[in-house]
């Protein structure tokens, strides 16, 4: 591994950094501080993200024709960290780019194409991703959302479930059940649609935590056209897994805890024998948590040599966030409980830390289903990064309107 950046590098790392000195602290001085989830949010979101895209650091390794960067990966690992280090990410954009646009870019016709991608990347449109179900858990390909074809169109009835940012995007792509009379996997088609559909319903999911970024959506006789279809008819896995592989690796690209603040927590707050920074099970603890996030951040550094040396990186990014998520948890876990009675605040007014821990402690459980459960990332490292033996299973070959779940 390397960890300098080449000289080419080095002067693109400087050159993002003079223009986020200069266009950060212009956006900032128009939108302040704003609260998180408001229309003031979006829309300073929205700007950011086409002053971006004028500059070309909006999706950096797309071309520039259709309002990319035409950049190299390594280039938008840069701009990405500067971009941080500069205290302006907005997550809006992040699955529309990150997961579904790209999706579109290679499934879809010319056309289809030159309309969405570049209002995309300027950050006019938002897109979702449509995939899991009530009924299906961890098994994306036992969705029953039906679409018949009727002339040349499709007549799609069902639900998703968990879909973030459904209830503010204007497009999505959403992976339905065409053929139930082949295995599950084989009966499945992905298409394109208007999230502004009357027959598109979105209902927020009212978390624990206090947040409304999910949702249940519905769709009730919703018609749409066969050129919004990606990729074949029947071959919507194929489809599918270019989406879920761009999700893991956006799931688990997390830079990891911030151990200042932990540090001062400790030193804060009293043990039963003094500052809990003198425990030594915390401090086990803490060891242990630093070696992993040493690990996780040395597997990037390694896929970031690959990516400055022009190659593909591989499959060790796969462990990012089955380490990442299960870590979180456990970090937030203890953290509440050195608290003691203060655990029990989520106000960031008056609780430790502003509450970050109490946050972290309730979503942690979510990043760990989020674009894949832990078991099924297990089972993904096992038999592709291993080359173990592969899982039984007994539904492999049966067709999927046989099985108790297409009923």
């Amino acid at each position: 591994m390397d960890f300098n950046d080449s000289t080419e590098e080095a002067a693109y790392r400087e050159k993002a950094r003079a223009w986020l000195a200069e266009n950060a602290a212009a956006h900032r001085a128009k939108w302040g501080e704003l609260k998180p989830n408001t229309p003031e949010h979006m829309a300073a979101a929205k700007e950011w993200q086409a002053t971006k895209a004028s500059a070309g650091y909006a999706c950096i390794t797309w071309p520039a024709a259709i309002g990319g960067g035409g950049g190299t990966p390594i280039q938008s690992v840069i701009f990405g960290q500067e971009e941080t280090k500069a205290g302006l990410g907005y997550g809006y954009f992040t699955i529309g780019l990150g997961m579904c646009v790209p999706t579109v870019m290679a499934f879809s016709d010319g056309e289809t194409k030159k309309r969405f991608v570049s209002p995309a990347v300027r950050g006019e449109e938002i897109w979702c991703q449509l995939f899991s179900e009530p009924a299906g858990g961890s098994d994306v390909a036992a969705l029953r959302t039906r679409a018949v074809k009727d002339g040349d169109e499709w007549v799609i009835n069902g639900q998703k479930v968990w879909t973030t940012g459904a209830h503010y995007c204007d497009y999505g792509i959403l992976l339905t059940r065409t053929d139930p009379d082949v295995p599950k996997h084989k009966g499945l088609t992905m298409f394109w649609i208007d999230m502004k559909d009357p027959a598109v319903e979105c209902r927020p999911i009212h978390q624990m935590s206090g947040g409304r970024e999910f949702n249940e959506v519905y769709f009730t006789d919703l018609r749409v056209k066969d050129s919004q279809r990606l990729g074949e008819v029947g071959d919507g896995w194929k489809v599918a897994l270019v989406t879920l592989m761009n999700e893991r690796l956006a799931v688990g690209g997390s830079a990891g805890p911030n151990y200042r603040e932990i540090m001062k927590l400790a030193r804060e707050l009293a043990g039963p024998t003094g500052p809990s920074l003198k425990d030594q099970s915390f401090r086990e603890k803490l060891a242990d948590w630093y070696v992993q996030s040493e690990g996780l951040k040395f597997t990037r550094f390694r896929t970031m040599t690959a990516l400055s040396r022009g190659q593909t990186p591989g499959p060790e990014s796969s462990i990012g966030k089955i380490i990442s998520a299960n870590q979180l948890q456990e970090l937030a876990n203890t953290a509440v409980e050195m608290e003691d009675q203060y655990g029990i605040l989520s106000d960031p007014e008056v609780a430790p830390a502003e509450a970050a821990f109490q946050q972290s402690l309730m979503w942690a459980p979510g990043l760990r289903i989020a674009g894949g459960t832990d078991e099924i990332l297990k089972n993904i490292i096992a038999e592709r990064v291993l080359g173990l033996p592969g899982d039984v299973r007994v539904d492999k070959d049966v067709a999927f309107k046989d099985m108790p779940t297409g009923r």
